[in-house]
């Protein structure tokens, strides 16, 4: 089983490298790891998404491709964007939020 969008998701949970007890990232460098994990999630995304009609384009030439194969490939590429848009949702529901907020 390849565990490599599992692997994708629990860095996006940790994008802050602990380096001590008291230690706290700056703003630049929270700001720079932040994006640097959102860039390769969305990379990841792609390739999953690429991959998929990568398959799918295969089947319909009539390559030797299982059947399975194809839809296992597409639903993990289905399921990969369904997660990214909620996350997208929160990240936007959240913004609103804060812009909602009196100082």
């Amino acid at each position: 089983m390849n565990t490599a969008g599992i692997n994708s998701v629990s860095q996006m949970v940790r994008p802050f490298e602990i380096k001590g007890p008291t230690s706290t990232p700056t703003p630049y460098e929270a700001q720079k790891s932040f994006s640097s994990v959102l860039k390769q999630s969305i990379e990841n995304l792609n390739q999953s998404q690429l991959q998929s009609d990568a398959m799918t384009e295969k089947l319909a030439r009539g390559e030797n491709v299982d059947l399975h194969q194809v839809m296992i490939t597409s639903q993990k590429a289905s399921i990969t964007m369904q997660a990214t848009l909620e996350v997208r949702n929160k990240v936007i529901e959240a913004y609103q939020e804060m812009m909602r907020m009196q100082v």
